[in-house]
C-alpha cells in the first residue's frame, strides 16, 4: 500500500480469546482478545456508555503485531445485569480497565477510544498515567454542561429540526427545558413500555445525527429495542450525574498527559461533540497529533476519520 493510499479496516478476525470477569457490584464484563498473543497491548474503549463493541472495532489494529482486548462497560453487550445503572460510574469502568490489564498480564497498553470512549481513555488516562503508553482519541468528548446543552437542550436541534422534533415527542411540553431531566424520569419509570418507546427516541436521534450524511444502514441499529435501552439508560444515567467529574475537569487536567504520545482525530462536522474541545485538547497535550477530517461527521466508520485511526494504530504498532 502507497503512503497516500487511504487506510481500511483489517479484514475481519475472531477472537483468540473471550470470557467474563467478575468485577464486583454485581457485575460481570465480557472481554476478548485479538490479534497475536504477546504483541504490542492495546485496549479499546467503546462509545455510549452504553454502545458495546462491535466486530469492527476489532479491525482497527494490524493483527500480525497487536495483541487487542476489548470488552463491553458495565451494563451493556455481553456484561451483565443488561442496562443496569446500580454501581455503575465512570471510575468504577476506570477500576474495570485496571482489573482487565492485570488479568491481560501486561505493564502498559495503547489506550484507544472513541466518543465516550474518549472521554474513559482520558479519565483513566489521567488516573494511571505510567499504564498509557500510547493514546489515540477519536470524537474527543470533555463532557463539559456546554457539550451536553449543545446536542441535548440547544445547538443541534438548529441544524436537524425534523429530527429534533422526534426527540422531544415523548417529553411534555412543560419538561423540555431539561432534556436530559426529563428521559431520566421515562428511562426509569416503571413502565417497560415507556422505557422502551423512550429509549428508542434517545438513541435514534443520536444514530441519524452522527454521519455526515443520512446512512440509514448504520442508523437502523440505533432503532433496535434491546440495543437501545442499554444505550440510553446508561448514557443518560452517565450525562445526569455530568460521569462524576467536575466541570471541564478533563482539559483542566490535560496537562497530567504529557509525555504520552497521541493522536486525536475528529470530524470537521461532528455534531455530538464539537471540534473546538478536541482543539483545545490538543493545545493542552502537546505530546498530541491533531487531525481534523474535513467532510466527516462523528463517525468511526467514516472513510477520513478510519483513515486517520489506521494510520494512527500503525505508526504506534513499533
Amino acid at each position: 500500500m502507497s503512503a497516500d493510499a487511504a487506510r481500511t479496516m483489517y479484514p475481519p478476525i475472531e477472537p483468540y480469546e473471550s470470557g467474563a470477569i467478575d468485577v464486583g457490584d454485581g457485575h460481570t464484563i465480557y472481554y476478548e482478545r485479538v490479534g497475536t498473543r504477546g504483541g504490542k497491548p492495546a485496549v479499546f474503549l467503546h462509545g455510549g456508555p452504553g454502545g458495546g463493541i462491535n466486530p469492527i472495532h476489532r479491525r482497527l489494529f494490524d493483527p500480525g503485531r497487536y495483541d487487542v482486548l476489548l470488552f463491553d462497560q458495565r451494563g451493556c453487550g455481553r456484561s451483565t445485569p443488561y442496562a443496569s445503572l446500580e454501581a455503575n460510574t465512570t471510575w468504577h469502568l476506570v477500576a474495570d480497565m485496571e482489573r482487565l490489564r492485570r488479568h491481560m498480564g501486561v505493564e502498559r497498553w495503547l489506550v484507544l477510544g472513541g466518543s465516550w470512549g474518549s472521554t474513559l481513555a482520558m479519565a483513566y488516562a489521567q488516573t494511571h498515567l505510567k499504564r498509557v503508553s500510547e493514546l489515540i482519541l477519536r470524537g474527543v468528548y470533555t463532557l463539559t454542561r456546554a457539550e451536553l446543552d449543545w446536542y441535548y437542550q440547544f445547538g443541534v436541534s438548529e441544524m436537524f429540526p425534523e429530527k429534533w422534533e422526534r426527540f422531544v415527542a415523548p417529553v411534555a411540553m412543560s419538561d423540555r427545558g431539561d432534556m436530559i431531566s426529563a428521559y431520566r424520569k421515562l428511562l426509569t419509570s416503571s413502565d417497560p413500555d415507556v422505557q422502551i418507546e423512550a429509549a428508542k427516541a434517545w438513541t435514534i436521534w443520536e444514530g441519524e445525527t452522527i454521519t455526515l450524511l443520512p446512512n440509514p444502514d448504520f442508523s437502523a441499529a440505533y432503532a433496535d429495542g434491546r440495543f437501545a435501552l442499554a444505550f440510553a439508560r446508561l448514557e443518560n444515567h452517565y450525562f445526569v450525574h455530568n460521569c462524576w467529574m467536575e466541570n471541564g475537569q478533563l482539559l483542566r487536567d490535560a496537562g497530567r498527559m504529557k509525555g504520552i504520545p497521541g493522536a486525536i482525530v475528529h470530524g470537521r462536522y461532528d455534531m455530538p461533540c464539537p471540534v473546538k474541545n478536541a482543539y483545545l485538547l490538543h493545545k493542552a497535550w502537546p505530546d498530541s497529533s491533531f487531525h481534523i477530517v474535513e467532510g466527516a461527521g462523528h463517525a468511526t466508520t467514516e472513510p477520513g476519520i478510519l483513515d486517520q485511526l489506521i494510520r494512527a494504530t500503525d505508526r504506534f504498532a513499533v
